[in-house]
């Protein structure tokens, strides 16, 4: 009988699971989302330089917004590009 590590899902098994998101602002007291740094606006961003949606990061509407508005800034001043084939 084969174990369940050499079993193949077509779908990732832990997907029904229930993690508890949070919004990392809240709950490290961030304030402020600087626009000039990349590093850390990449986090919100997917491989093709997409904005990734709350159900996906977690934050709160309120920091959400500030993030969406930091990336657009960071792009309009070519910090962060526009549209990148693979960018992580």
């Amino acid at each position: 009988m084969a174990t369940r590590d050499e079993i193949k899902f077509l779908s990732n098994p832990s997907i029904g699971k229930d993690n508890k998101k949070y919004c990392r602002f809240k709950k490290f007291g961030i304030k402020h989302i600087d626009y000039r740094d990349p590093d850390f606006l990449l986090q919100f961003i997917n491989e093709q330089g997409k904005l990734l949606p709350r159900r996906i990061t977690g934050n709160s509407l309120k920091y959400q917004k500030k993030v969406a508005v930091a990336v657009k800034r960071a792009r309009h001043l070519a910090i962060l590009p526009y549209v990148a084939d693979l960018l992580k």
